[in-house]
């Protein structure tokens, strides 16, 4: 979930238009020791495909579209029956693609979720059957400056109420103590949902008691002046770079992050599980991205993509894939390793263990939650209304 992606994924239309299309459509590549491979990353992914296709003799055609149009692209090919015949999907989004019937079961393949972070493969699934491998995940923790908190005498929180002490604590000068993203899009949400899951709210209902006082949890640490207004504002990136720039001494982001911490010259950092109300261990949302095999037209080309998606996801791949991307390995034995040669990213591997899916509940509907939600947020944080209020004019929304 490192990228914002505001559309709501065209959600009825979009599944109209690919439901007509999805079992019809042509491969781009049309048979043979030829692939090509759809995501929206950026060429740092291309060596890691490369890897794959070498063992599997394939020739790779990789395409990068922006993440903010990657479903729109989708929803053309489909259409025009080109669909690529390795797609990636942000995890959310498979549900409603698969629904559509524009992507094969892996199963069909011999492929399966054994072995990796139950809420992963959940997130991949669709009634019962497996659509996209998901090679790493990540999730959120909250990072802290490890000499701010020792000047300042504080242990990392582990509880809503050490963390606004900390906060307020720690809060001095141009430096607030804490620091995340409420942005009205997903990532706002996003950054939300273990504030929200860990108190026992729900998706279903957002109009709760408990939902109401996570929110208020969240507008307390800005009434307190240790969390800065402008975090309305922030993106997930612009939460990095305050935490670089010294001007927040904890921050929640994910472990996408760790490349430009790592460069970041003088900063000393370290990540712990979010706090929640009671101390008990977070309830956070799983991300990252799942590969699926598109319905086309040449069989042997789908069975060649199947094995392609195969190779990604196994654990040796995870642990390269992890590298390269500083993500966490889905599978948990390969997870549990990684944590204990890379202790930067023990905090993820913890909380992936208690994480959930985002459409684990709602499935296709999840996008329309996830807007009430991070509108809830916006209109509680702005002052135009209160937090209770502001939930359950969001949750009486249509989408």
């Amino acid at each position: 979930m490192k990228k914002s992606r505001t559309i709501a994924v065209l959600a009825g239309a979009a599944v109209a238009a690919l439901a007509m299309t999805g079992c019809s459509s042509g491969g781009g590549s049309g048979g043979g020791k030829s692939l090509t491979v759809e995501d929206y990353y950026t060429a740092t992914y291309n060596p890691i495909y490369q890897r794959c296709a070498k063992q599997l003799g394939a020739k790779l055609t990789i395409n990068h579209v922006a993440g903010a149009g990657l479903i729109a692209k989708v929803l053309q090919q489909a259409s025009s029956r080109t669909l690529p015949d390795v797609l990636m999907l942000d995890n959310p989004d498979i549900q409603q693609i698969a629904a559509s019937g524009a992507l094969a079961p892996l199963s069909d393949y011999g492929l399966n979720g054994k072995g990796d972070v139950p809420a992963v493969t959940a997130a991949g699934s669709y009634k019962g059957k497996l659509y996209g491998l998901e090679p790493v995940t990540n999730s959120i923790a909250l990072y802290y400056n490890v000499a701010l908190l020792k000047a300042a005498g504080v242990a990392p929180p582990k509880t809503w109420d050490e963390l606004r002490t900390d906060a307020k604590k720690l809060t001095k000068g141009k430096t607030y103590g804490f620091a995340m993203s409420n942005i009205n899009t997903y990532e706002g949400t996003w950054q939300f949902l273990p504030f929200l899951w860990s108190n026992g709210g729900d998706e279903k209902d957002i109009a709760t008691a408990q939902a109401a006082q996570a929110l208020q949890y969240v507008l307390d640490l800005q009434n307190d002046g240790s969390m800065s207004k402008s975090s309305i504002n922030w993106a997930q990136a612009d939460v990095n770079n305050q935490f670089i720039a010294g001007k927040a001494a904890m921050m929640i982001n994910g472990p996408w992050q760790l490349p430009a911490l790592k460069a970041a010259k003088g900063l000393q950092f370290a990540s712990v599980p979010i706090p929640t109300r009671t101390g008990d261990a977070p309830v956070a949302p799983l991300g990252g991205e799942a590969f699926t095999v598109p319905v086309t037209k040449s069989k042997d080309t789908m069975s060649l993509a199947a094995k392609f998606v195969g190779c990604l996801n196994k654990p040796t791949m995870q642990t390269y894939i992890a590298g390269v991307t500083g993500n966490v390995p889905t599978n948990e034995t390969a997870a549990d390793s990684w944590a204990t040669s890379h202790p930067d990213v023990a905090a993820f591997v913890t909380t992936t263990k208690t994480a959930r899916a985002r459409t684990g509940e709602l499935g296709p509907d999840w996008p329309k939650a996830a807007t009430k939600i991070y509108t809830a947020v916006q209109t509680a944080l702005t002052g135009k209304a209160a937090p209770t209020a502001a939930l359950q004019a969001a949750q009486s929304q249509s989408q």
